[in-house]
């Protein structure tokens, strides 16, 4: 039988371990994001978009260069968000610039 007493305990070691691990997610490298921004922003640029849609391109580069030096720098959760930003406006590119092409 559980004492009632202890219950608030385990509780509370669940929460710290979550939070430990959340902790440990962010914290990493962000190689995956790094990579995908990287492929999203060569795959606009096959399709023409430093000509076609140079804009939102000149700022997944942009990102990207920012998340390199974030990296450098250990900020890893600033380096993922700028890795994520960068191949979500790489994608927006690519759309404008295969929208131009039809």
């Amino acid at each position: 039988m559980t004492d009632v007493r202890t219950a608030p305990r385990r509780v509370t070691r669940w929460v710290a371990v979550a939070v430990l691990l959340l902790g440990a997610a962010c914290a990493s490298i962000p190689v995956q994001e790094m990579s995908d921004a990287r492929q999203a922003i060569q795959a606009a640029e096959e399709a023409g978009a430093a000509t076609l849609a140079p804009e939102p391109l000149r700022e997944a580069r942009r990102l990207l260069t920012s998340a390199e030096r974030k990296l450098q720098r250990e900020a890893y959760a600033s380096a993922r968000a700028d890795a994520r930003e960068a191949r979500l406006q790489a994608t927006v590119a690519l759309r404008a610039a295969q929208a131009s092409e039809r």
